[in-house]
């Protein structure tokens, strides 16, 4: 049994892999799956039970995965007699051209470690990057996932999350103003259709009930006197359909009530010259 454990399988240099280097480094991956695995169901189980906030739990299992890796391999090179310093030592001019080939993936893997430390962009947030909004599903080492409203997967550099302007509607926790605008015919009476508009946007279950919505007379308009509503709300995800809502809401309640909405008017006025 000895000797099959030390039957010599490859031979470079000084380095000698045996049998038994192939099963401790299998042993070693084997340990790793498992770590990974019990730590992967302690985050999620603490997520369950409201312990842990979900984008910082996974924030924190990608750092411990990562320095879990890393650990693994240092070991899986010291089994089969590789010295890391040696290795580094040796290979510092290749790591040199190297690292100046590659610097944008540098700079997008230090993001990723900025990101999960600093925790300022976390999984389940939602983020607005260059007019398109989205919800953070992933964040690696490299790169991060966004889904769209529309199901779509983006995968963005973490290196823009970083260095970009990044609004982040989920960071404060607390709700945000929106607002919903609409036009009445001239003649219409003003106070009544604030009222209207007010009464639409508090009776969304989404809408925030403190601070209460309000509505504003903001500009005589060419074909109307505009106006619009301002309220809060927690549920960013969902605001399009929200205001979607509140503008059937508008539409019914002007109705009811005998407000109108005017379609655009253009007024021509013809003159004649008469000649004599």
């Amino acid at each position: 049994m000895k000797e099959f454990l030390q039957f010599k399988l490859i031979h470079f240099g000084e380095i000698n892999i045996m049998v038994y280097h192939i099963l401790a480094i299998v042993g070693v991956v084997v340990a790793t799956r498992l770590v990974l695995f019990i730590l992967r169901r302690f985050f999620k189980r603490q997520i369950k039970l409201n312990k842990f906030d979900e984008g910082r739990a996974w924030a924190f299992y990608q750092i411990i995965k990562y320095v879990v890796i890393v650990a693994a391999i240092a070991v899986g090179l010291e089994l089969v007699g590789v010295k890391l310093t040696l290795l580094l030592a040796g290979s510092a001019a290749l790591l040199v051209g190297f690292g100046l080939g590659v610097q944008q993936q540098f700079n997008d893997l230090v993001s990723g470690l900025v990101l999960l430390f600093e925790g300022t962009v976390s999984i389940g947030d939602i983020v607005e990057l260059e007019g398109l909004v989205g919800k953070i599903t992933e964040i690696n080492i490299r790169t991060s996932e966004v889904v769209t409203r529309d199901g779509i997967i983006i995968i963005v550099p973490n290196s823009k999350l970083v260095s970009d302007k990044v609004i982040n509607w989920s960071h404060n926790r607390q709700s945000t103003r929106f607002k919903v605008s609409v036009g009445v015919a001239y003649g219409s009476d003003v106070k009544k259709a604030t009222q209207l508009i007010e009464q639409a946007a508090a009776n969304h279950p989404e809408v925030a009930k403190k601070p209460k919505p309000f509505g504003r007379f903001i500009n005589f308009g060419n074909s109307s006197l505009d106006l619009e509503i301002r309220f809060w709300s927690k549920n960013m995800w969902e605001i399009e359909s929200i205001k979607s809502d509140i503008r059937f809401e508008i539409n019914e309640l002007f109705n009811t009530n005998g407000i109108e909405i005017p379609f655009p008017q253009t007024d021509i006025h013809i003159k004649s010259n008469h000649t004599k």
